[in-house]
């Protein structure tokens, strides 16, 4: 078992940024994929970045280069550093692991209670 907690979301305007945290306890954290998914109301969840074990990355493209993720197994926790924020990425932002890959949504099968993120124009 996979235990993930969120932390950083809040009101932020256009432009600006914001950093989430997810911590994560139970099986070895440096093992895992760590994703970063959203959800918005009447929208489905996605995949906005994701890194392996092994430090690969892999982003939505409405992402790639204002969004970065990170990990750090000493701390077991995993990061999305977000910057020029823009309305369209207001969202429930939920951390998840896999230890089946990285890149497939469908390999997520722990996940954290998410946090709100409301970007303001």
């Amino acid at each position: 078992q996979v235990q993930l907690v969120e932390s950083g979301g809040g009101l932020v305007q256009a432009g600006g940024s914001l950093r989430l945290s997810c911590a994560a306890s139970g099986r070895t954290f440096s093992n895992s994929a760590m994703g970063w998914f959203r959800q918005s109301p009447g929208k489905e969840r996605e995949l906005v970045a994701a890194i392996s074990a092994g430090g690969s990355t892999n982003y939505l493209d409405s992402a790639k280069g204002r969004f970065t993720i990170s990990r750090d197994n000493a701390k077991n926790t995993a990061y999305l550093q977000m910057n020029s924020l823009k309305p369209e990425d207001t969202a429930v932002y939920y951390c998840a692991a896999s230890f089946v890959g990285f890149t497939s949504a469908g390999g997520y099968a722990y996940w954290g209670q998410g946090t709100q993120v409301t970007v303001s124009s």
